[in-house]
């Protein structure tokens, strides 16, 4: 018998030169997903194992000042996500930007695939899988990407049907990013404006991923497992759920996945690798990746990404110095944004995380 060659790069460039995206693929009837979307058996829930249910902690923006410094300090040390309720976010913003992103995706392909792009310089892109040609397999899922800061997106790039409502969410997660990071500051031993002073506003990233309907979702997944790149994620989402993180529980012997339950009215917080390395391993990024749609009803979120501004060569990023000390030395090495952003873009999703990059090795230690 003839074994037919799989040609991935021809079949990677077939589809995306479509611009349908995955829902362009629901919207057709297939029943079936496109070998590009198999990811290797590794990478997928067992089939025999049940993952933990798993709750993150979920802290009440509205307690005292001082209250909050300590949970949000041992939520970042202990487990690198939390929810937050109690935001001042109204409800209705929420729901409205979920609502505009599920609008975009939902138009005809034809209206969707003039702002289906990949080129690098361009501020709003609509894609399949940022990293699609270099992933080991894609994922089942389309994304609009902003590119919000340092230099302002200009609103006439976003798509009229979502951009009142993402332009406003930008700035409502914004103010609360700059209220967050001076509650890390603080749990860090630091000044309330330390993180601040860093350019931690400026550097912003939006995606909005919409993960459809996967007819096949045992075979693929709607983003791979991974950790967060910069200092700190903003995430919002619908109640579908999918999210899973990648713990240490107690009697497994390993890490394992766990699902994590959506809250009602909550956004979701999460460390990246920048900050764990800006806090010298005080703070931690955690792997979390989100299964496969099964259901009819999409699933929504949106998360900012927030990195540092300034992207001078003279701009260095590493263990803040007050951080360091002859018990507890640098355990990274400083670098530029421009370095960080290259080791980021030379990975796929589903590398590990930016930390063991730029970790300083010791003697008896072990590369990647």
């Amino acid at each position: 018998m003839t074994t037919l060659s799989y040609d991935r790069a021809r079949e990677v460039k077939e589809f995306d030169e479509s611009k349908i995206g995955v829902k362009g693929l629901v919207d057709a009837g297939s029943a079936t997903i496109p070998r590009i979307f198999h990811h290797p058996s590794h990478n997928l829930p067992s089939k025999t194992h049940h993952p933990h249910q798993f709750s993150i902690p979920t802290i009440d923006l509205s307690l005292p000042h001082p209250t909050l410094v300590d949970l949000i300090r041992d939520a970042s040390r202990n487990w690198g996500f939390f929810n937050i309720v109690n935001h001042g976010i109204p409800q209705s913003v929420l729901d409205r930007t979920i609502s505009a992103v599920r609008s975009f995706n939902e138009l005809p392909t034809e209206a969707k695939s003039k702002y289906y792009t990949r080129d690098p310089k361009a501020s709003v892109t609509f894609s399949t899988n940022v990293d699609l040609y270099r992933s080991e397999a894609a994922s089942w899922r389309d994304t609009i990407q902003i590119r919000a800061g340092p230099v302002p997106v200009e609103p006439e790039k976003i798509p009229s049907v979502c951009r009142e409502e993402l332009l406003d969410w930008d700035g409502q997660a914004t103010a609360l990013w700059e209220r967050l990071m001076g509650f890390l500051s603080e749990g860090l031993g630091l000044g309330h404006e330390r993180l601040k002073e860093m350019s931690c506003l400026q550097g912003r990233v939006m995606v909005a991923h919409y993960y459809p309907y996967c007819p096949q979702p045992d075979l693929t997944v709607g983003l791979a497992g991974h950790t967060d790149p910069g200092v700190l994620t903003v995430l919002l989402q619908d109640m579908v759920g999918g999210l899973q993180l990648k713990v240490e529980m107690e009697g497994e012997g390993e890490d394992v996945w766990v699902d994590v339950k959506p809250v009602p009215g909550s956004i979701v917080i999460n460390v990246g690798d920048l900050l764990q390395i800006m806090s010298n391993d005080e703070y931690k990024s955690v792997a979390h990746r989100v299964l496969a749609n099964p259901f009819k009803e999409p699933r929504i979120s949106i998360a900012l990404f927030f990195n540092p501004g300034r992207r001078g060569e003279t701009d260095l990023f590493g263990p803040l110095p007050e951080l360091v000390s002859h018990d507890k030395p640098a355990l990274y090495r400083d670098f530029t944004m421009t370095e960080f952003l290259v080791a980021f873009f030379s990975k796929d999703l589903r590398s590990k995380s930016l930390v063991h990059h730029f970790a300083i090795r010791t003697e008896g230690s072990i590369d990647d």
